[in-house]
C-alpha cells in the first residue's frame, strides 16, 4: 500500500469511526473529524519525479517565442486535457497560446494557437493564465493579467477563436495593494469559489498574498473587500500562487512561489478550514517545501533547479479548483540552470511532476 492510500484509508476509517459516534449530550463528532480526515489526506512530506520537457515553444513566422511558461491545465469530460500558457519571444513581448492533447505523450507534439490571433485578444500583453469551468453559467473562464485582473469566457474551449475580450475584474489597483507592494508587481490572479462565494487571490511580488471576494450570484462582477490573508518576505511569497479544495472536503490548500536562498524556485503550501480562515503554513522550508530541488527526482536526468509558477492537476474542471490527494501531479515550468540573462529570454519549459506513490502520467 502506497504513503498516499494508507494516509486516505486511515482517513475514511476516521470518518466511519466518528459517525458511528454521538456524544451523550446528542453532538456529533463527524464534522470535526472531517477536517481532520482532510488534513491527513496530504502527506506530511513530499517526494516527487519529474518528467524532462514536455511541453516547449513551437515558434512560427508571426510568433519568434523562445519560452512557453506560467501553465494552467483543465481535463474536459470528454478526456482531453487543456493548457495554456504565457509566451515570450526575442523582443520581450508576453502573450498566451493554447494546446491540447488526450494523452501526456502527445503533449509535445501537440500544435500550439496563439491567442494573440483570436482578434478579440489582440497584440495586447497577456501573461499568467488561469482555466476553469464557471458552472452557473455553463461557460468557460480564462483569468490572465493584462496589467489588471482580466478574463476572457468561451462556451466552447476547444475553440481558442472563441474567447471573448478581455474584461476587468477590478478597474483599479485597489488601495491596500497600492500601501503594501513596494517595488514590486500585482500579479498572478487566482479564482476559486465555495457555495455562496468567489474569491479572487493574487501576489505582488513582496510578500503578500491578497484575496477580494464576491457573491457566485454575482461572479464576475463586484469583487471588493481585498484583504492580505498571509504575509512574510518578499522571497518567501513571491507569486504564481494556487488554491485548491483538498478532496471535495471544504479544507483548503494553498501553494504559494517562493525563492530559495540560491535563487531558484521553489512552492510553499498553507492550509485553512475555509477561504476566509487563517492560513496555517504545511510545508515551508526550502529543505522540505511542497516542491523544490530538495525533493524532486529526475529520473532521466536533472534538467532544471526550479520547480516554478505551475498548477496542479485537478480532479475536476469546475469554480471549485478540487484536488485528488490520491492523485497529485503538478504542471510546472523550470530551465536550465545554467541559462541567464533577461527574464523574457530565459528558456522555461513545461514538464510533469507526479508525487511519489501515485499513478504514472
Amino acid at each position: 500500500m502506497t504513503r498516499i492510500r494508507a494516509k486516505t484509508l486511515l482517513a475514511a476509517v476516521a470518518i466511519a469511526t466518528a459517525a458511528a459516534f454521538t456524544t451523550t449530550s446528542g453532538f456529533s463528532a463527524g464534522a470535526q473529524t472531517n477536517d481532520e480526515a482532510a488534513a491527513a489526506a496530504l502527506p506530511a512530506s513530499y517526494q516527487w519525479e519529474s518528467t524532462g520537457p514536455l511541453i516547449g515553444p513551437k515558434p512560427n513566422s508571426g510568433h519568434n517565442v523562445v519560452s512557453v511558461k506560467d501553465p494552467t491545465v483543465v481535463q474536459d469530460a470528454s478526456g482531453k486535457w487543456h493548457v495554456f500558457m504565457t509566451t515570450a519571444n526575442t523582443a520581450g513581448a508576453w502573450s498566451l497560446a493554447y494546446t491540447s492533447f488526450t494523452d501526456w505523450s502527445q503533449a509535445g507534439s501537440a500544435p500550439h494557437t496563439f491567442l494573440d490571433t483570436n482578434p478579440n485578444i489582440g497584440t495586447r500583453y497577456a501573461a499568467a493564465p488561469h482555466v476553469f469551468y464557471f458552472a452557473p453559467q455553463n461557460l468557460w473562464y480564462l483569468v490572465y493579467q493584462t496589467g489588471l485582473p482580466s478574463y476572457s469566457t468561451t462556451s466552447n474551449i476547444n475553440d481558442p477563436m472563441s474567447w471573448s475580450a478581455p474584461r476587468n475584474f477590478q478597474s483599479s489597483m485597489p488601495q491596500i495593494v497600492r500601501d503594501n507592494i513596494g517595488n514590486g508587481h500585482w500579479l498572478d490572479y487566482w479564482v476559486i469559489c465555495d457555495a455562496t462565494n468567489c474569491y479572487l487571490f493574487s501576489a505582488d511580488d513582496n510578500g503578500h498574498v491578497y484575496r477580494a471576494e464576491t457573491t457566485v450570484a454575482n461572479f464576475p462582477n463586484g469583487f471588493t473587500n481585498t484583504q492580505i490573508v498571509l504575509q512574510d518576505t518578499k522571497n518567501n511569497l513571491f507569486e504564481g500562487g494556487a488554491v485548491y479544495d483538498i478532496d471535495g472536503t471544504g479544507d483548503y490548500l494553498l501553494l504559494w512561489e517562493s525563492i530559495g536562498s540560491n535563487g531558484a524556485r521553489y512552492y510553499r503550501t498553507y492550509t485553512a478550514d475555509t477561504l476566509r480562515s487563517t492560513w496555517q503554513p504545511q510545508a515551508t522550508s526550502q529543505s522540505a517545501p511542497f516542491a523544490g530541488a530538495s525533493n524532486v527526482a529526475f529520473p532521466s536526468g536533472r534538467w532544471t533547479t526550479d520547480i516554478s509558477h505551475g498548477e496542479l492537476l485537478r480532479s475536476g474542471r469546475d469554480q471549485t479548483m478540487t484536488i485528488d490527494t490520491d492523485d497529485l501531479r503538478m504542471l510546472y515550468q523550470g530551465r536550465d540552470p545554467n541559462s541567464g540573462g533577461d527574464y523574457s529570454q530565459l528558456p522555461y519549459r513545461l514538464a510533469l511532476l507526479t508525487l511519489e506513490g501515485g499513478p504514472s502520467c
